[in-house]
């Protein structure tokens, strides 16, 4: 009877071939990495805060990431305004964060139209409901029932809790003793920026003066 090899096998997680491989892989990352530093891209391993882009005529354009707000600045695109308290590490270098940078250039770009969606309409309302305050299981009601006709606009849509919506049903806020604080309207602001970003966005204090102008009437919301 054949009598079994008795060899020792190297795991396959300490093979020497393996090894030689990882090395080389680790090598090749650790050059591409250097290429990239040199190229101005960051190592992004850290997660910070976004950046507020404007563009040259200092309209708000986007937020982008920190890492995204870095390229434009190393590669001479863009200048910075402020800065953030934060820093980003590359393989030799500590780099300041910034917080709000501004094209070199302007960028002109087709004003997008503001679409209804229930995110939208959660932010404008400042994510409680428009009746009673609440911020618990938030739905999205129609002031004029869509059952009797009512359309889906920013005009006849609000944030309402599921309690005040069952309550309301298929009645009007007066029919069933609710009250609406003030008209529904669409919000006025440039879009550029998806506009539940927008409502966070210009609640940071160190964005708001360059945000505030382009969104008018959202301090009633």
């Amino acid at each position: 009877m054949p009598r079994k090899s008795s060899k020792h096998k190297h795991p396959p997680s300490t093979s020497p071939a393996r090894a030689t491989d990882f090395g080389k892989k680790a090598k090749g990352r650790d050059l591409r990495s250097r290429e990239l530093l040199r190229d101005g891209e960051i190592d992004a391993t850290e997660r910070t805060c976004g950046v507020l882009v404007l563009n040259g005529n200092f309209e708000p354009l986007n937020i982008c990431s920190a890492q995204r707000g870095m390229t434009l600045l190393l590669l001479g695109k863009a200048e910075v305004l402020k800065w953030n308290d934060e820093t980003m590490r590359s393989v030799d270098n500590e780099f300041r964060v910034p917080s709000v940078l501004r094209l070199h250039t302007s960028i002109r770009r087709p004003l997008p139209e503001l679409k209804i969606s229930r995110k939208s309409v959660l932010a404008r309302d400042c994510y409680q409901c428009v009746y009673c305050g609440s911020r618990e299981i938030l739905t999205i009601d129609h002031v004029f029932p869509r059952s009797r006709g009512g359309e889906t606009t920013w005009e006849n849509v609000v944030t309402s809790c599921l309690r005040c919506n069952n309550k309301k049903g298929s009645k009007t806020p007066q029919e069933c003793g609710l009250r609406l604080p003030h008209p529904p309207r669409k919000p006025r602001y440039v879009p550029y920026i998806s506009f539940p970003r927008f409502v966070s966005a210009v609640r940071k204090p160190e964005w708001r003066e360059f945000l505030e102008g382009y969104g008018k009437g959202l301090e009633q919301w």
